[in-house]
């Protein structure tokens, strides 16, 4: 289901940067399971540039029962711009949810006026997504933009409307790569590397698609997944506790 929006981003950074493959830990690049109805197949693939320090998407391929891509995008540690989120999610074509954001690293007025108010009038042009839905697992207020594409939908809006809007955040996220100058002040570069390694500890110790992966793949895989891959620079809680 989600296969075009794959294609797409491998073809816009494959033709926008020169990337090359960053390497993933031996026996998380892809995983098949036999549990349930239906084998579920996971794949990943990460790669960097000079302006993007991880290029990280994940397929999970469970037929009917689930199709979901994720992807997360976080920029090399010389520019302050938010991460790009992104997360689609259906369970039997029934369910589909959509995450899409660009994710801010600080929260005052300046960054926000720079790359968050940006995303407004897209905001707005999709304004059927933006469906104020609780958040179970996380702060609406840590992490996530006020702009940010947060739905429960039909298939039919997501290979319409949703690949539509997806197409437009990325393109603006490249735009304001582009505007940006590479940071040369070393304490706000140490600020992005502490605010990125924050995001990840907060994003692993909250993720929902860990109970997921577990269902699938089992408990062990799942950890080093969530750890060693998803949130590389998370520490498990069982190890910051000791």
């Amino acid at each position: 289901m989600y296969q075009p929006f794959q294609e797409f981003l491998e073809a816009e950074i494959f033709s926008r940067f020169q990337v090359v493959s960053r390497s993933i830990p031996a026996g998380l690049e892809s995983n098949v399971s036999e549990r349930g109805k239906n084998p579920a197949r996971i794949q990943s693939w990460c790669y960097e540039c000079p302006q993007l320090r991880k290029i990280r998407y994940t397929y999970i391929d469970a037929g009917e029962t689930a199709q979901i891509f994720n992807s997360v995008i976080y920029p090399n540690y010389h520019y302050d711009l938010p991460i790009l989120g992104i997360d689609f999610l259906s369970f039997g074509q029934v369910k589909n949810l959509v995450v899409l954001d660009f994710q801010p690293l600080f929260r005052d007025e300046g960054y926000q006026q720079k790359y968050i108010e940006p995303l407004r009038p897209l905001w707005e042009k999709y304004d059927d997504l933006a469906q104020d839905l609780p958040m179970k697992f996380y702060d609406a207020n840590q992490y996530f933009s006020k702009y940010i594409l947060f739905a429960k939908t039909d298939a039919a809006t997501v290979r319409g409307k949703v690949f539509s809007a997806y197409q437009d955040y990325i393109h603006l996220y490249w735009e304001l790569l582009q505007n940006s100058q590479p940071l040369s002040d070393s304490k706000r570069i140490q600020e992005v590397i502490k605010a990125q390694k924050a995001y990840d500890q907060y994003s692993a110790d909250r993720d929902p698609a860990s109970g997921l992966f577990s269902s699938y793949f089992g408990h062990e895989w799942a950890e080093r997944f969530l750890y060693e891959f998803l949130f590389e620079d998370a520490v498990p809680l069982a190890v910051a506790t000791k």
